[in-house]
């Protein structure tokens, strides 16, 4: 009721004051732990190289024998969608897509494999592989700013041996080797990426801070500088002896430094006791363990990457075709379900990754595009969408932007509004 053309309140001004300052430290911990998407790329995929194996060449002898599998097994567009049950009309841009990203781009994130891809060697040969790992990299991402070949992928980085007490000696060194490597070379690329594997405790996350914050402060690089992604391989990190979720602890205990969480699909599922014919992304294990990690990382700002099919498009076509229906699916699953990296074990497995990841955002684009058009516009349309879920829409269609799947023309002819305004509807801080 109004009196005096002014609207009537029940509630004294001071009320609202003393509840912003009960509230305070809330709003400051809600802004500290949940800053949301930090508005970069994310890989579509993480490629494992053992560290003894991986040279200069590398991601461009991965580009070719993908693409010569691909030129053996699915020739052209229709063999695709025949293969993968591709909507035919679909296929001929994804195809296209695909071959351009195996001869440009073919791997978009490399990690240099010291754990389980490796294993124990004697100390003086990983020091040597750690050095020369550092030397790779910094070539790799000199390459890539200079624009020179297929050779060089957008992220890089090593994964080292664990915190447990048989291996931690040996990882810490290698981490440090390969870091002081890199500064040698010129400095800490903006691409790199350190993996720490078979986190069990949240101590063990915060032992790996404590490197990083020595190092830091030993080379005189900013505080905070240096990140790590937390494998999820042991049911300890899913719930923890108290029976209290554990993962959500992991991320408190990184202090922002987590960039992403990689589910490990071999390692967890022997530790819940699954046989090995049935370890898989699609086993219900996996699946509590990734909806345990989903929901621990949601607006974190911290990423989610599912794990791979250890199965190999290898062998007579039969078998490819098998492999690549496997793998296809699983991508594809994965991605339906908001896990929008995984890992990529095989050359071989490039074609249908791409193929999955690009299909994915070609299929829905258009509507998307429609649909964000009619949200800013306020013009209704069949679908009420709310902010939300525009964030959503504008994040799927920066994603398909930044794996080659869409074109700028093709987004702004879609939604009406360039990279820069989907990165504000995507809450994103920057359009990169």
């Amino acid at each position: 009721m109004t009196q005096g053309g002014t609207v009537s309140t029940t509630f004294g001004t001071s009320v609202s004051k003393d509840i912003g300052a009960q509230l305070a430290d809330v709003d400051a911990e809600l802004a500290r732990r949940y800053p949301g998407d930090p508005g970069t790329r994310q890989p579509v995929h993480t490629v494992y190289v053992p560290a003894d194996a991986v040279t200069r060449t590398t991601v461009q002898e991965w580009g070719e024998q993908a693409l010569e599998l691909l030129d053996a097994h699915a020739p052209d567009a229709p063999a695709l969608a025949r293969v993968l049950g591709i909507d035919e009309e679909l296929a001929g841009p994804v195809y296209e897509r695909i071959r351009a990203k195996l001869g440009t781009e073919p791997v978009e994130d490399l990690r240099i494999d010291f754990e389980d891809g490796y294993g124990p060697r004697p100390d003086a040969e990983e020091d040597a592989a750690a050095a020369r790992a550092a030397e790779l990299v910094s070539a790799a991402f000199a390459a890539r700013a200079a624009g020179r070949g297929p050779a060089a992928p957008a992220y890089a980085g090593i994964r080292m041996k664990c915190m447990e007490a048989d291996v931690r000696e040996r990882g810490i060194r290698t981490l440090d080797i390969f870091l002081t490597g890199l500064m040698e070379a010129g400095g800490l690329p903006d691409g790199l990426v350190l993996t720490l594997p078979k986190v069990t405790y949240p101590e063990q996350v915060t032992a790996m801070v404590r490197l990083c914050e020595e190092f830091e402060k030993a080379r005189g690089l900013a505080a905070g500088r240096i990140g790590f992604e937390i494998q999820i391989e042991t049911a300890q990190s899913i719930v923890g002896p108290d029976g209290r979720a554990t993962v959500a602890r992991m991320i408190d205990a990184a202090g922002g430094r987590a960039t992403s969480l990689h589910y490990g699909t071999f390692d967890y599922s022997a530790a819940c006791g699954v046989s090995a014919a049935y370890q898989a992304m699609d086993h219900p294990a996996a699946d509590h363990a990734k909806a345990v990690m989903q929901a621990a990382a949601a607006g974190t700002g911290v990423r989610l990457s599912d794990g791979s099919t250890n199965v190999l498009p290898v062998g007579d076509r039969e078998q490819v075709h098998a492999a690549w229906q496997l793998h296809h699916g699983l991508v594809r699953r994965s991605l339906t379900r908001a896990y929008y990296q995984g890992w990529d074990m095989h050359p071989g497995h490039l074609p249908t990754r791409y193929a999955a990841v690009y299909a994915f955002h070609r299929e829905g684009f258009a509507r998307a595009g429609e649909r964000l058009a009619a949200y800013v516009a306020r013009s209704g349309g069949d679908v009420m969408d709310e902010p939300a879920t525009a964030r959503a829409l504008s994040t799927y269609l920066l994603r398909g932007l930044d794996c080659g799947a869409l074109t700028s023309d093709e987004v702004e002819k879609a939604a009406g509004m360039d990279r820069a305004a989907l990165a504000g509807l995507a809450g994103r801080p920057s359009a990169g």
